[in-house]
């Protein structure tokens, strides 16, 4: 059996690719391993309005999102955003993903479920798969071989390609009976509640939330993000918040942030969290694995209908992956510079200087949560006090 274009994940960024080549007269088979397209849920499941207008599923949105409210670990709190201009979506990644999928396979791309790759050998002219398709080894011809097969990508560890610069560790539970604005998520810092990053909570309409906390593992010391979250809820300024909520589901999963030097050989590439697309100051992975691919279709399509899928040629294609690197960079740095800081005094000091009423302004006039290092310098240019962490956040941040 042979295809051009064999992707290992169905998920919302290989689904979404599977489109665009599909619709392009590229022959293309998506493999996914589990039974159902959406499942396991291990997202927050916010998409953009960008990446939601690629797609045109809006009969997926739960709640749209107008802002965020963020706390500092005592208890000062920023408010950004304003009524009636939507930030972001929460979606049914169910639903969503199905959704996703449906247009690939509409488009004429094939789907096998419950199937999974065992083993590949590139050479020459193609790439030979083994599949366990629903309990059956099944060998496969295709002349690309695209991971789009998560945190966890087996292509990117069976080609050794490397991992991304960051793996965070995220927990989250499915709740009902918490009670807040529901077009307005809020966000939580602090050592012992999300060290180094933040924790969450998030309207999904119908009274139900969704409450999670990410974090680095170094910067754990020895907690898990379990225990992080009980903090959370059980903490002295929140536990009221919190304390008529029933918990529905809970589940965990990695974040990968940074996107590996390497994401392509000869016949192999991987893209979306499998090449660490997910973004450092949110560890949202829907909108930048929907923009890599946008960046890259019309140069891989012609690479495919040539057959000129060497290392050398997918780098030409993946030229643009360079840019999102050096994106990643500079969030990263303005993360580490302004949000992830081991003193919670010094974080308080900052949300102390983002509640002023000038920078409040600045922050919901020049805001925007798929770009936060445009706000980032125009902070560190115009705000007198951020001045000095211009010098600390020096090279990275104007050079990187």
């Amino acid at each position: 059996m042979m295809y051009q274009v064999v992707i290992i994940g169905a998920g919302p960024v290989g689904g979404r690719l599977a489109t665009e080549l599909a619709s392009r007269g590229v022959s293309t088979l998506m493999i996914e391993e589990h039974a159902e397209i959406g499942r396991p849920f291990q997202c927050a499941g916010l998409v953009n309005p960008p990446a939601m207008q690629m797609v045109g599923l809006e009969e997926t949105i739960l709640q749209n999102v107008d802002g965020a409210l963020i706390h500092s670990p005592s208890g000062i709190m920023v408010p950004v955003g304003k009524d009636g201009r939507v930030r972001t979506h929460v979606v049914c990644r169910k639903k969503f993903d199905q959704g996703v999928v449906a247009q690939a396979m509409n488009s004429g791309a094939h789907l096998w479920l419950l199937s999974r790759p065992l083993d590949a050998k590139v050479d020459k002219n193609g790439v030979s798969l083994k599949i366990e398709r629903e309990g059956e080894i099944v060998d496969l011809r295709c002349n690309l071989l695209i991971g789009a097969d998560g945190a966890h990508s087996w292509t990117r560890r069976f080609f050794k390609m490397g991992r991304p610069k960051e793996m965070m560790i995220g927990f989250q539970s499915d709740v009902t009976g918490l009670s807040g604005k529901d077009n307005w998520l809020e966000m939580y810092t602090g050592r012992d509640i999300a060290p180094g990053l933040f924790a969450w909570v998030i309207p999904t309409g119908n009274n139900t939330h969704r409450i999670g906390v990410w974090s680095r593992a170094q910067d754990l010391d020895g907690k898990s993000v379990e225990e992080c979250y009980d903090s959370l809820i059980t903490h002295p300024l929140w536990k009221d918040r919190f304390a008529s909520m029933k918990e529905i589901a809970r589940y965990c999963g990695p974040v990968p942030c940074g996107v590996i030097r390497k994401p392509f050989k000869d016949r192999v590439m991987v893209i979306g969290d499998a090449a660490g697309m997910a973004k450092p100051t949110t560890g949202g992975g829907i909108g930048p694995g929907f923009r890599q691919v946008e960046a890259i279709i019309e140069k891989l399509v012609k690479a495919i209908e040539k057959d000129k899928l060497d290392t050398g040629s997918l780098a030409s294609v993946c030229k643009p992956f360079k840019a999102f690197r050096k994106e990643q960079d500079r969030a990263r740095a303005l993360r580490e510079l302004l949000v992830t800081i081991p003193d919670d005094e010094e974080l308080d000091s900052h949300f102390r200087m983002f509640n002023r009423p000038e920078i409040l302004d600045l922050i919901n006039k020049e805001g925007d949560i798929e770009h936060p290092v445009p706000l980032g310098m125009t902070l560190l240019r115009k705000v007198p006090e951020f001045r000095k962490l211009a010098v600390k956040a020096g090279f990275k941040l104007l050079f990187a």
